[in-house]
């Protein structure tokens, strides 16, 4: 049997058996052992996998720093009760629903360097104002999510926006626009951007609250609505150890230094790490002379940070395994060649978009599929006659898609934890919001491939 064919089934029953049993990790773990299995033998599969799953650990080693140190940076801004002390000044802006929620949305336009940046900051931000003003934390986990990818591709001056534009300008088909830079053919991609686009009109107007809750989204307003509680049951264990409200003073200034600090150096170095160490060094310098932290603790509060990103972490790599093993089973190379006979023609477009994103959702890789898929999809699309700044519409469209509905993809799972939620309550909650967008995208690019040429 086709290899590529057993991995796409392996891959689609992971995510039914994720979904039915809420069990994301396990289904992840089982997935990539099964898969393992036929792709190295019965023999060789357990040494093969726990290799697998060292070079994935040595590839993403920033991202594991990057999250794992941004877990240390909350705990500290948490244990100065600098975060209290913002949150008391924020909750007197959002003294609405609407306000807290506009707030968030508008926090996500403007933190748009990076997604990491853009969902861990904003959610130690407003976690407390959005359970102060009784609002479930899935609310909060769609507004991080909705406003990580989406935003950061459609402004050109993120690292979002430096991949693709540098990936794009590598094809001939966009070469022969005239553009002088890849930058210059990205902007002029940008009007196609649907579903972004869509995806932030939506959150606006979710936000405002002039679209209906929906699904689950509707279920856990509910939840608040009868028991107060801002979280499920099932989340509890993201939140054991969290303080409730802000009963405990803090001094505004011990987190928006640090806060303020990550940004600008993040936008000057375009380096996340550094600008993580940064916030921390500054945090050290602000907390342990004034005894705001002892020394030992301030230690120990690090440590814990780290620690408590490692569940998340854990799960990132396993699918980073589940990605690799697939890669080398071909899945991708088997669901292009079968998507090829309706790569045709006005309906181009469309279908890439659509391949795009099933292709992002299966296996959680944004950037790394979107550079496979290219060079693919632009030579077909020449000769067919497809327009190339429609085609990299496409491509960015689907892999904004794949980071904001994938529920084991990095900004789902950091949205997730950022809000302190079950990363597949978080997925299943914003999923009627997603599929509308991902409906209207669809319609977009069908349009656009009959009138524009």
């Amino acid at each position: 049997m086709n290899t590529g064919l057993i991995a796409l089934l392996i891959v689609l029953a992971v995510i039914v058996i994720a979904v039915a049993t809420k069990r994301c990790t396990e289904a992840l773990i089982g997935g990539s052992l099964l898969a393992g299995l036929f792709l190295w033998g019965p023999k060789d599969f357990l040494p093969q996998w726990a290799t697998m799953l060292q070079t994935k650990i040595a590839e993403n080693v920033w991202i594991m720093l990057v999250c794992g140190l941004f877990g240390s940076l909350i705990a500290l801004l948490q244990a100065s009760k600098g975060s209290y002390g913002f949150s008391k000044f924020v909750s007197k802006i959002c003294d609405t629903e609407r306000k807290t929620l506009f707030t968030s949305f508008l926090m996500g336009i403007i933190i748009f360097v990076d997604d990491y940046l853009n969902v861990l900051s904003i959610g130690v931000c407003m976690k407390n104002v959005y359970d102060k003003r009784k609002l479930p934390r899935e609310a909060l986990a769609y507004m991080l999510d909705a406003t990580g990818a989406p935003v950061c591709v459609i402004l050109p001056f993120s690292t979002w926006a430096a991949f693709y534009a540098s990936l794009f300008f590598e094809e001939p088909s966009v070469q022969g626009l005239g553009y002088a830079t890849g930058m210059q053919a990205y902007m002029h991609a940008i009007p196609f951007f649907f579903y972004p686009i869509i995806t932030l009109l939506i959150v606006f107007l979710f936000a405002m609250g002039w679209i209906p809750k929906l699904g689950t989204m509707k279920k856990a307003y509910e939840r608040v609505e009868k028991t107060g509680k801002v979280y499920s049951d099932a989340s509890r264990k993201w939140n054991h150890d969290e303080a409730l409200g802000f009963e405990e003073d803090g001094n505004i200034w011990d987190f928006v230094i640090p806060m303020v600090l990550l940004v600008v150096v993040t936008v000057i170095t375009s380096d996340l790490l550094m600008a993580v160490v940064a916030a921390l060094l500054v945090c050290f310098v602000l907390y342990v002379p004034r005894k705001v932290v002892a020394l030992d603790e301030f230690i120990n509060y690090m440590v814990k940070g780290f620690a408590d990103l490692l569940p998340i972490l854990f799960l990132l790599m396993v699918s980073f395994v589940l990605v690799g093993i697939c890669d080398e089973m071909q899945m991708t190379t088997f669901v292009v060649e079968l998507c090829k006979p309706l790569l045709t023609g006005s309906f181009f477009p469309m279908v890439a978009f659509i391949l795009i994103s099933a292709l992002c959702f299966a296996t959680g890789s944004l950037w790394g599929m979107s550079a496979i898929v290219a060079p693919i999809l632009f030579p077909l699309g020449a000769a067919i006659g497809a327009n190339p700044i429609l085609i990299m519409a496409a491509l960015v469209s689907g892999g904004a898609f794949g980071s904001h509905a994938c529920f084991y993809t990095d900004a789902t799972l950091l949205s997730s934890s950022a809000a302190g939620i079950d990363n597949l309550e978080h997925a299943i909650s914003q999923l009627p919001y997603v599929v509308i967008a991902a409906a209207l995208t669809c319609v977009g690019f069908l349009v656009c491939g009959f009138v524009i040429a």
